[in-house]
């Protein structure tokens, strides 16, 4: 009876570490971008006055385990089912099949350095600083209505005549079109060259170029963001914020703790992230009483907001800069929006 006994305990533990293709997002730390990291200022400007500023505008992450990351066993995932801190999701929700750990580094590591710059781009919008900004080709889509006419490289200076000084100008100017040739010219090699091209509808009612952009910005001050071991585009938001707190006079926080999340445009729109149960449970411990989600995470923010955390829903940059400084100038924010069940 005692051999069967730990037979079966032997057979439980052994099945309790069997792998299984799941993934865990649990609460991250929290990193206040107006404060320092490692003996370094998240945040450092050169070539413009700064100013010092108090208060918190945390940025939020979440630990991941599965995937490329290492097996999650069953007991792993049963007990995060358990937990209302964690999510269980499985993996190739969240990771393409077959994606290694050294890939998932590299496109965390390229989701953050745009973030940043896109950060860079719109605070300085939204102070009315000028700066350079061009759009480049990165490559191609998978049949493209632009294979050998557009090249990687190639910089866009205008459309059907109108120069190219943001993303919106090309989508506006094709949709307009509603699918008519196009005329683009672009720099190549230091050459303009003109190419007429027939934009594809998409399959949702947009017509593309299938052209994969990035941006090329000349800013009139250096931006130094300095934080380890801290991958992925969410941060853009709350990088936005603390450069716009860090160039102008005063405390945007009123030396409140205000804590967000949200991937940033350069013209300031805010875009969804994952994991943002996880990131509010992370804020609420790190002592934030405020937070900026992002609109398109709402349906993920109702019924799990933690207690005596205040969560305002926004689109952009200015909604949030806004939010952010009614709360530290010490007015009523009940008005500010928030997310409802639709």
């Amino acid at each position: 009876m005692m051999l069967s006994g730990v037979l079966a305990l032997g057979l439980g533990i052994a099945v309790g570490t069997v792998p299984v293709p799941y993934v865990i997002e649990s609460p991250g730390p929290t990193f206040n971008t107006l404060g320092q990291s490692q003996g370094s200022p998240v945040i450092s400007v050169t070539g413009r006055e700064t100013y010092p500023a108090n208060g918190n505008l945390d940025l939020t992450t979440v630990y991941v385990d599965g995937g490329p990351n290492g097996p999650v066993s069953i007991l792993g995932a049963f007990t995060g089912w358990l937990d209302g801190t964690k999510s269980v999701y499985p993996e190739e929700l969240i990771y393409p099949t077959g994606t290694t750990k050294e890939q998932a580094e590299e496109q965390s590591s390229v989701a953050m350095t745009t973030s940043q710059e896109n950060a860079v781009a719109s605070a300085l919008n939204e102070l009315d600083i000028p700066f350079g900004q061009q759009l480049q080709s990165a490559g191609l889509s998978d049949g493209s209505p632009s294979e050998g006419k557009i090249e990687e490289g190639d910089v866009f200076e205008s459309i059907n005549g109108k120069p190219v000084t943001s993303l919106a100008v090309i989508q506006e100017e094709l949709a307009a079109g509603k699918g008519a040739p196009a005329t683009v010219v672009v720099r190549r090699a230091g050459e303009p060259v003109t190419q007429t091209i027939s934009p594809k509808d998409n399959g949702a009612g947009r017509y593309i170029l299938g052209v994969m952009l990035k941006y090329l910005f000349t800013f009139p001050f250096d931006v130094k963001i300095s934080l380890d071991k801290v991958g992925g585009p969410s941060a853009g938001l709350m990088f936005s914020l603390g450069i716009i707190d860090t160039v102008t006079p005063g405390d945007l926080t009123g030396g409140k703790h205000v804590a967000g999340t949200g991937t940033i445009t350069p013209d300031g729109a805010v875009g969804p992230i994952g994991g943002i149960q996880q990131k509010m449970q992370g804020a609420r411990a790190g002592g934030a009483t405020l937070f900026l989600a992002p609109a398109a995470n709402c349906d993920d923010v109702v019924g799990h907001v933690p207690d005596g955390l205040q969560v305002v829903k926004v689109e952009n940059l200015a909604e949030a800069r806004r939010a952010v400084e009614l709360s530290g100038s010490g007015q009523d924010t009940s008005a500010l929006p928030v997310c409802t069940s639709n």
